[in-house]
């Protein structure tokens, strides 16, 4: 059975058919799944998801794009919440200088302050790097992230840094990316690094794999990104998907 380690279930391209589809995923070998909180009303839409539905689990953070509404408060309600029964990890978290707000050292601040929660709480962390390979692993060592724990999500740097996060002990996130002609350096990262440490997961509802892509992904789309990585590695699809939901539970300690 399949682990998603990272979705969006609460996004409006669901309204229509959430339910639906979420009752579905059983039915078509997926096992579970992680919610993803990327702001405040995010995390608040995932911790009812995961009430409403016994396979999904939650993760409270947010996103380096959204730290502006961050503040003291907000913080001890996340401690608060982080202590909820099916809530497995802070995230998404990081640094995303794709866009131009906020502000770098803003969003620096509270990448420093969500991981020192993490550290607090005993929760590893789900990490959101664009565009910042190097702040984003200058942070983490300074603040011992090894320690802490938790997966990159949607791995988007070459193996050069693959190799620095894997020796920090992390998971390394590969989603419908690594299907894609262009998906040339994350192939090369797949390739590169050992099948204990590889995780799937949609991004849904963005990052369709081929032959879905543009459209809205989901993860009865994991069986592709499966396919794609048991190629680089040679081995059957069905063994990619039994280690990596192993490593799934590792990572999340389930």
């Amino acid at each position: 059975m399949i682990f998603d380690t990272h979705a969006h279930y609460d996004d409006e391209a669901f309204q229509e058919d959430r339910d639906e589809l979420l009752n579905s995923l059983s039915t078509h070998g997926i096992e579970a799944v992680v919610n993803v909180g990327a702001s405040i009303q995010t995390t608040k839409n995932t911790l009812e998801l995961m009430k409403k539905y016994p396979f999904v689990y939650g993760a409270v953070g947010v996103h380096p794009s959204e730290t502006e509404e961050l503040n003291d408060n907000l913080m001890d309600w996340l401690k608060h919440v982080s202590g909820e029964k099916k809530v497995v990890a802070i995230g998404e978290i990081g640094l995303d200088y794709y866009w131009k707000e906020p502000d770098p050292e803003i969003q620096k601040h509270w990448f420093v302050r969500q991981l020192q929660l993490a550290r607090e709480v005993k929760l590893p962390v789900i990490i959101h790097s664009r565009d910042a390979a190097q702040d984003t692993l200058d942070i983490m060592k300074a603040e011992k992230a090894g320690e802490i724990g938790g997966v990159i999500h949607c791995f988007s740097y070459g193996t050069e840094m693959a190799r620095e996060y894997l020796n920090m002990g992390f998971y390394l996130g590969i989603g419908g990316v690594v299907t894609f002609n262009n998906g040339r350096k994350l192939k090369e990262v797949v390739e590169y690094m050992p099948l204990d440490r590889i995780v799937l997961e949609t991004d849904c509802p963005y990052l369709s794999p081929v032959p879905n892509r543009g459209k809205r992904n989901s993860s009865l789309n994991l069986p592709y990104v499966a396919e794609a990585i048991s190629q680089i590695k040679g081995i059957s699809p069905e063994e990619v998907i039994k280690i990596t939901n192993q490593n799934a539970r590792n990572l999340y300690r389930l």
